[in-house]
């Protein structure tokens, strides 16, 4: 997505204002660009078993002829002891997630087209390099067969200091590092206000969003029961409510107000650490930023180290909500999703978010509810999906504005094609009440099971990319 102005750097911070004016050396004023970033699970077959992949023998090869064929770069940044984690073309990149997963954050682009474009080279960039070597790629949103035992760490420094911390702060923060995955959309602003009102509504609809692509049924070859409407369609968004209430869920201060920077400043002031970064090393470093502000870090060499605007940056990096502000604003509620579906995240958006018409109607929906009710909403839509009459109601209309404010964007392709064609898969499942988990229980059932067979059933259903040799 579009950078910032300025990049952070080593100076030391003297004042919150330097704070807030990150996020004002950030704003477009014109030209608002897209942004799509997906996730997706690496599978391969040991003694005929599907199994999660490993660093050294698949991930690092799939990077490495990713770069040798196909003309991507070497990231900068560097694992532990220097091994390729990361690789860079024309703006977009590729990065691994703790367990494995792949991601590709694409290229700040104009339209929803453009972006759909370019996930349609990532797939035939990443099959081309995955089937020979006898790899899958699958889409969803919580692993559907493997265990935590069962998946690899990727040699990224942050990340061993995420595993060691979080699990202090909730019950599940090892499930999202290792069986998640989401697609996300990511999207300008032009200044302080449009960006509230762009972050109040993508949160105020994000549960709307988690059941229109709940995608993460399974969890161990069976899915897990919600109720007389059947098992959770969304164990992903389920995981990352038992992670850390410190810096994820839907930020109850931003219904309540004038949105400002300072408001979002002072929030993240308040959320604890990770870690410092000094060169190439993570210190563990669990306070308040707003500590660290005030009192610095000393590392074991005695050291001290004052809190810097590149340490700013980073710790926003740190903080998940549902929908987060970066140089951009980034909508995190979806699961993963394959090939055919992907691309009606940022369509959706757009749609809402781009056309004032389309935000102010979207608004109305869910402007009444109480900060109670939108957290019973979040945990139906991600239970439920549109099997629950509210949820459904409510995503038919957010659809139909979407649509709507596409229709009056009026980007169209070489065939004459509005956006909102990449609507089309989610008017089909509102159509049938459906979600994509409910017609991934509908074939397997409730308890599909871990066996080879099972397995290669689930990863073919889930494929992205790739093929299990």
């Amino acid at each position: 997505m579009s950078e910032p102005r300025w990049r952070g750097d080593a100076h030391p911070i003297q004042s919150t204002d330097e704070l807030v004016l990150w996020f004002e050396k950030a704003q477009r004023p014109d030209k608002h660009l897209i942004g799509t970033e997906q996730e997706k699970f690496g599978l391969y077959l040991a003694d005929g078993m599907p199994t999660p992949v490993r660093y050294r023998e698949h991930v690092l090869p799939t990077l490495e002829a990713l770069r040798d064929r196909f003309g991507w770069a070497e990231s900068k940044d560097r694992g532990v002891a220097g091994e390729l984690i990361a690789l860079e073309r024309d703006g977009a990149s590729i990065t691994l997630e703790p367990g494995g997963q792949l991601e590709l954050s694409g290229k700040p682009l104009p339209t929803v087209h453009d972006t759909c474009a370019e996930f349609t080279a990532h797939y035939e960039e990443l099959h081309a390099v995955a089937k020979p070597m006898g790899v899958a790629w699958i889409a969803c949103g919580f692993h559907p067969f493997a265990t935590r035992e069962e998946i690899d760490m990727m040699p990224k420094g942050r990340y061993a200091v995420m595993r060691s911390y979080l699990p202090t702060r909730g019950e599940l923060a090892l499930d999202m590092m290792l069986r998640t995955c989401t697609v996300q959309a990511n999207f300008d602003y032009k200044d302080e206000a449009q960006c509230g009102r762009r972050m109040r509504l993508m949160l105020g609809v994000s549960s709307l969003i988690t059941a229109l692509f709940a995608n993460s049924p399974f969890k161990e070859g069976q899915t897990v029961p919600a109720g007389p409407r059947g098992p959770v369609r969304s164990l992903r968004s389920a995981t990352w409510e038992h992670v850390d209430p410190d810096r994820c869920g839907l930020l109850p201060w931003i219904f309540e107000g004038e949105f400002s920077w300072a408001r979002y400043v002072d929030y993240a002031l308040d959320v604890p650490m990770f870690f410092v970064k000094r060169g190439h090393h993570y210190h563990p470093h669990h306070v308040p930023f707003r500590r660290f502000l005030a009192d610095g870090f000393v590392d074991p060499e005695g050291t001290t180290h004052r809190a810097t605007q590149a340490d700013w940056e980073l710790h926003l990096s740190t903080l998940f909500p549902e929908v987060r502000i970066k140089p951009f604003i980034e909508i995190r509620g979806a699961d993963s999703i394959g090939s055919q579906t992907v691309c009606a995240l940022p369509a959706l958006c757009k749609g809402l978010i781009y056309d004032d018409d389309a935000r102010t109607a979207a608004w109305e929906l869910v402007a009444d509810l109480s900060f109670a009710e939108r957290m019973d909403l979040w945990r139906r839509a991600r239970e439920h999906g549109l099997s629950d009459p509210e949820v459904l109601t409510k995503s038919t209309q957010l659809l139909t504005l979407a649509r709507a404010g596409l229709d009056r964007l009026d980007v169209r392709d070489s065939k004459g094609r509005t956006e909102a064609r990449f609507l089309d898969s989610l008017d089909r499942q509102v159509a049938r009440s459906a979600t994509p988990a409910g017609d991934a229980i509908e074939k397997f059932g409730t308890s599909p099971g871990r066996s080879a067979e099972a397995r290669r059933a689930i990863v073919e259903y889930f494929n992205f990319a790739g093929e299990l040799a």
